[in-house]
């Protein structure tokens, strides 16, 4: 189970992800160069380049066909993915903290940051067709938000929805033909580092500040299970082919000391989506991982680090081959 280091950053990592086949890998870090990576061999594909600042998160359409980065210098980028050309820069008035395409990649959602006497706003933009002119176009929706800021989003079922993650704890439904809430629900008592969706869009996890991950229905925002940790959890993903969660994090930055290694403090845990028992945990970062993701054939996954590495793991057939000993009666 001998990872891949993939090393082009030189700073902290913000955000990984896979493209819908798993061959390629995207990075974004606080060095202002988004990476892409053959996930097979870690041979690094590219940067995009053109960001003046921090880039906090990415998402790649389902034909790999564009890339949507989001950053600290105030623009959320649209980018030709075969040639690294940036084909459009969307200029905002604060941070953009998060960004994704729709399943159907005819929309994308970004969010900004509440800073500089402007709202936290999300906007909804129109990605059917990519060109200069999306730089100047107004988005088709967007709106304030007035409660604490938005540190998380995913496209809910069918591309009605969006569901937004905020530094409260809150999850918020919003319905995109009216901008409207539709529900509201509290169920993290600190900031929500981040979201994934499960493989068929049904459920989604959850991060959060407050040591816990959660599981939840995505059209109804019930809470299905709760995984516990003693440190923030900066990530979590969950697996598309058996019934298990990772979870990464670790304490903040600045509270990082050098003793923290031995004590398996960033080490990636594994849980059961049903027992919300632990039963692994893979070390190899030197500071918390900050996201996660699971390759789509559910046989590796990658982590994203504070110490500026990306690692993919293999799963060894133990792996495969561990089931829970419980009574079927």
């Amino acid at each position: 189970m001998k990872p891949l280091m993939l090393q082009g950053h030189e700073r902290a990592i913000t955000q990984i992800k896979y493209n819908r086949e798993g061959d390629l890998l995207f990075s974004a870090a606080k060095d202002a160069k988004p990476n892409v990576w053959w996930s097979l061999n870690g041979e690094r594909l590219g940067t995009f380049n053109g960001h003046g600042g921090v880039v906090w998160c990415l998402d790649v359409d389902w034909q790999s066909i564009h890339l949507i980065t989001g950053g600290g210098d105030s623009s959320c980028r649209l980018w030709d993915l075969e040639t690294g050309k940036n084909i459009a820069t969307i200029k905002t008035n604060s941070s953009v903290r998060t960004c994704n395409f729709s399943y159907s990649a005819y929309q994308a959602a970004y969010t900004t940051d509440k800073a500089m006497g402007h709202p936290c706003e999300v906007f909804i933009i129109d990605t059917r067709t990519i060109d200069d002119s999306i730089s100047s176009a107004s988005p088709i929706l967007k709106w304030e938000i007035t409660d604490s800021k938005v540190t998380s989003m995913i496209w809910g079922s069918l591309d009605e929805t969006i569901i937004t993650g905020h530094e409260a704890g809150d999850l918020i439904q919003w319905d995109l033909r009216t901008g409207k809430k539709i529900h509201s629900i509290k169920e993290h008592t600190r900031q929500i580092n981040d979201m994934q969706l499960s493989r068929d869009g049904t459920m989604f996890i959850t991060a959060s500040k407050d040591q816990t991950a959660k599981l939840f229905d995505t059209s109804s925002l019930e809470l299905l299970k709760e995984y516990k940790t003693e440190r923030p959890v900066n990530s979590a993903a969950l697996s598309p082919i058996l019934d298990h969660v990772v979870l990464g994090g670790g304490q903040d930055a600045m509270e990082v000391t050098t003793t923290s290694t031995r004590q398996g403090k960033f080490d990636a845990r594994f849980f059961h989506l049903v027992f919300e028992e632990e039963f692994g945990r893979v070390k190899g970062h030197f500071g918390p991982i900050n996201s996660l993701a699971f390759h789509p054939d559910g046989r590796s996954y990658a982590s994203g680090g504070e110490d500026g590495y990306v690692r993919v793991q293999s799963f060894d057939q133990a792996y495969f081959d561990y089931t829970f000993d419980y009574n079927r009666d």
